[in-house]
């Protein structure tokens, strides 16, 4: 069984100028996704898909494989799922299962990699993402006039009184596990049978905006120190 982790890293961020490749806690910020996945005994290759000549020259010296991505797949409105496809269907060594690492996620706790692979394995899925719990009060907005609350605001429930029913969780985008052959029947990186880890609600950072980039180093830094 092959397990390829898969890294989507183009060029012209527009949040973030060079932001694949901007020093983070020391770093250029995709090695952190390339080494989470090269320090997991189950994976077999790390594959960086990029149409960036600098990314590429990086991420290649970190251990990864390049996959040049063709320009019509490199564009503001692509989607990761095509680079995927790309992927998948121009080599000849295909994987069993892969990984997908989003390298604007770089925050990730320490063996998740291993236990996500070993649960996703075990129990048969067909997909499986990275999750966290919140217990932020939800609404819903309609339109100018009509909101929705997603909680009974009537009776608010102090944080210490939530309940595991209470609890909501939410995507973190930062790994999702798939099967090829769940991938080339629906072109999705999620669907059939789909399971999920549980990671810390602080985990749920990603970097769009140069404060997300500050705020995440700096509390990568400080975890790191411990």
């Amino acid at each position: 069984m092959m397990i390829t982790a898969f890294i989507p890293a183009r060029g012209g961020s527009k949040g973030i100028l060079g932001k694949n490749i901007k020093e983070f806690a020391g770093k250029p910020l995709i090695v952190h996704s390339i080494e989470y996945a090269l320090n997991c005994s189950q994976i077999d290759e790390v594959v960086v898909s990029t149409d960036d000549d600098d990314i590429a020259k990086i991420a290649r010296k970190a251990g990864a494989r390049i996959v040049n991505r063709p320009p019509e797949l490199s564009t503001d409105s692509a989607i990761t799922e095509s680079a995927i496809h790309h992927f998948v269907n121009k080599f000849n060594k295909k994987p069993d299962i892969l990984v997908l690492l989003q390298p604007t996620s770089p925050y990730r706790p320490n063996g998740s990699l291993e236990n996500a692979i070993s649960h996703f394995t075990e129990n048969g899925f067909d997909s499986l993402l990275s999750i966290i719990p919140t217990h932020r009060f939800f609404w819903r907005v309609k339109d100018d006039q009509t909101t929705y609350a997603e909680y009974d605001y009537l009776n608010r429930p102090r944080r210490q009184d939530l309940k595991q029913e209470d609890v909501r969780y939410m995507e973190n985008g930062s790994l999702y596990i798939f099967t090829r052959r769940h991938f080339d029947k629906t072109g999705n990186r999620l669907g059939g049978k789909i399971g999920y880890v549980e990671w810390p609600e602080e985990y749920s950072l990603e970097i769009d905006t140069p404060l997300d980039f500050d705020i995440l180093e700096k509390i990568f830094l400080s975890n790191s120190e411990k």
